[in-house]
């Protein structure tokens, strides 16, 4: 974990992770239940350490957009929202499984893409090289700390939802 990474490109390889636990959540050849668990994990830890590290860094810097950011943290509200109502429901694969995937994979996926084009794009064009690995080491510390804690077990994600993070 010593190693140097620019923050943007560990947050795109965690999306890239996340993209491919939704779609090991909708194979049911796949185990969906530890695609989930595994995806609540990350999903927390990683918005939870973008808000704490990323995101206030990054809204200091002239030329990324503020409103972009705060949209971000927004974002991830509605995408742990959308965990938690799939994570509530019983049984894996059922029809309202199913359903709150989609939810959850429409509002992953609309973030992530957003974030992206948006926030990302600001950060590498707009931060110097130096502050970016220096954001990176602070993010997968407390990425790494949230996921210590089993931040993806349901009552977790429940707290972070109702804001008691």
């Amino acid at each position: 974990m010593s190693e140097a990474r620019d923050v943007v490109a560990v947050i795109l390889e965690d999306h890239r992770t996340m993209e491919g636990l939704l779609r090991r959540m909708r194979s049911v050849e796949e185990d969906r239940g530890a695609a989930l668990r595994d995806f609540a994990a990350l999903l927390i830890a990683h918005g939870e350490a973008e808000e704490a590290e990323v995101y206030p860094a990054l809204k200091r810097f002239r030329n990324v957009d503020n409103e972009e950011v705060e949209h971000g943290e927004e974002e991830h509200h509605e995408g742990n929202e959308a965990l938690l109502a799939l994570m509530e429901v019983e049984e894996v694969g059922s029809d309202e499984w199913d359903e709150k995937l989609e939810e959850l994979a429409t509002a992953v996926t609309h973030h992530l893409d957003e974030e992206e084009r948006t926030i990302l794009n600001g950060a590498r064009e707009n931060v110097p090289d130096k502050r970016r690995t220096e954001l990176g080491r602070v993010f997968l510390r407390d990425r790494e700390k949230h996921l210590k804690a089993d931040c993806g077990h349901i009552d977790s994600v429940r707290a972070v939802v109702v804001g008691a993070h």
